[in-house]
């Protein structure tokens, strides 16, 4: 397994680890005193507040940026790209969302949009690497 497919395992890991995070205050409580409620999660969630429902959110965008991010690797290693530049920008890519997961989880909107930006760029440059 090269570090490029590694990166890719890991974005696909990161909506899970975000989904525990968005959870995790309710693992462990009856569902009568508001705890997990896996018979209707969809509700659940939709009920959160604060970091829980930011954590939430970054559950979704994370699964909403995996299709570029998996296509522009294939489009890279398609193309025979620069094993480093690929590795370099799946790296950037993968450390880029996890600062993103952190910047909304704190609540830091600008941030957290630049971070986005910065992650997605490397996605389109994984498209012309090659």
């Amino acid at each position: 397994m090269t570090i490029t497919h590694f990166c890719l395992l890991i974005a696909c890991l990161l909506p899970i680890a975000c989904a525990g995070i968005a959870k995790s205050r309710g693992f462990g409580k009856p569902r009568r005193e508001g705890g997990f409620d896996n018979h209707n999660p969809r509700n659940w969630l939709a009920g959160l507040q604060g970091w829980q429902a930011r954590a939430h959110a970054a559950q979704l965008n994370s699964f909403e940026t995996l299709p570029i991010f998996i296509a522009g690797v294939w489009v890279a290693e398609q193309a025979q790209a620069s094993e480093a530049t690929v590795t370099g920008l799946a790296v950037a890519f993968v450390l880029l969302r996890i600062a993103f997961i952190g910047a909304y989880l704190a609540d830091r909107a600008n941030l957290r949009s630049i971070l986005w930006m910065l992650a997605l760029s490397c996605c389109i440059a994984l498209f012309f690497v090659g």
